[in-house]
């Protein structure tokens, strides 16, 4: 759409790009950072979990203040008080993977690593050290980690879940729909309160020129608030079909009613007219679409399957 800044289209595409199938496995609450799983195998090398949790060595000193000793043992009950539950459950996950992967004999070679990370560096027309350095510069990820935490499980858990995914045409049209269809540009009103907010739609049905005014002195959202209602324009096929449905009947200069938009929250839009299409032609995004539709669908297989591999693991959490 032209009204999008091509900034911005940019950032959420590596936000999308970056978690990859990995981040179904994070909204899951797989949380990476301190995997350490190595990039060469899947499931056979266990050294280096267990040698973060293993059996201490001795007490050997990392500090003397003065007269006094500080030891590796101190600093490791420190480090446990503080983040043990976030690391541990870590490495649980790490090992419900590998775990998972002995069961049905997969493995996951460093080759694949490397050309996971070369095929997703392309979709940006870089190479791959450029694309490791734009990770580390705007995520802080570093390469190590990048292999590691992020690809390393991602492949893991997609050839867990299984390599096809299904997708239809119809599929295909939403996806073209939803991001490059017209869009309606509005202001909003956001209100938790229903008797506020049919009190609201009274005062900016009676005055409709005020209606920045308003938004800016009863939203409760506050990013929108600040422009006086305004909001990015809202695609078709997002989720919300309230929202899209009263926002898409509209014409410019319209109020919609009072329309519930989730649990506790309900909106009065403006519309202000519509976004014109930049892309008309389907068949000129067709594959980047299906790359797309195929890194959520696969997204969800993974989330699924590592929910699944969860409950049939049997894991006694001592710390927590």
């Amino acid at each position: 759409n032209t009204d999008e800044n091509p900034t911005n289209k940019r950032k959420q595409r590596l936000t999308w790009i970056l978690g990859g199938t990995a981040a179904a496995a994070v909204a899951a609450g797989l949380l990476m950072q301190s995997f350490r799983a190595p990039a060469g195998h899947a499931a056979s090398d266990s050294t280096a979990g267990s040698a973060r949790v293993g059996t201490a060595k001795s007490s050997d000193v990392l500090a003397r203040v003065g007269k006094e000793t500080i030891t590796k043992d101190a600093v490791a009950d420190e480090c446990i008080a503080r983040h043990g539950k976030e690391v541990l459950d870590d490495l649980i996950h790490r090992l419900v993977i590998q775990q998972a992967c002995e069961a049905q004999q997969i493995t996951v070679t460093e080759q694949e690593v490397s050309a996971e990370i070369e095929k997703i560096a392309k979709r940006f027309n870089l190479d791959v050290n450029q694309w490791l350095q734009m990770l580390q510069a705007e995520r802080n990820i570093t390469p190590v980690q990048y292999r590691e935490n992020v690809i390393w499980p991602m492949i893991a858990l997609r050839k867990l879940a299984g390599e096809q995914i299904d997708l239809s045409e119809d599929d295909v049209k939403k996806a073209f729909i939803r991001e490059y269809g017209p869009r309606v540009k509005a202001r909003v009103i956001m209100l938790d309160n229903l008797r506020r907010a049919n009190d609201v739609w009274d005062e900016a049905n009676r005055n409709p020129d005020d209606f920045e005014k308003l938004a800016q002195k009863y939203s409760i959202d506050p990013n929108s608030r600040a422009l006086g209602g305004q909001v990015p324009p809202i695609p078709r096929y997002t989720g919300n079909e309230n929202l899209e449905r009263a926002a898409f009947k509209l014409k410019e200069g319209e109020l919609s009613g009072v329309v519930e938009i989730g649990t506790g929250r309900w909106v009065i839009l403006k519309c202000e007219g519509r976004t014109e299409p930049v892309v008309t032609d389907i068949e000129e995004v067709r594959n980047s679409l299906v790359d797309q539709l195929t890194e959520v669908k696969t997204q969800q297989a993974i989330g699924k399957v590592f929910e699944k591999i969860k409950e049939q693991t049997r894991v006694d959490n001592y710390l927590t």
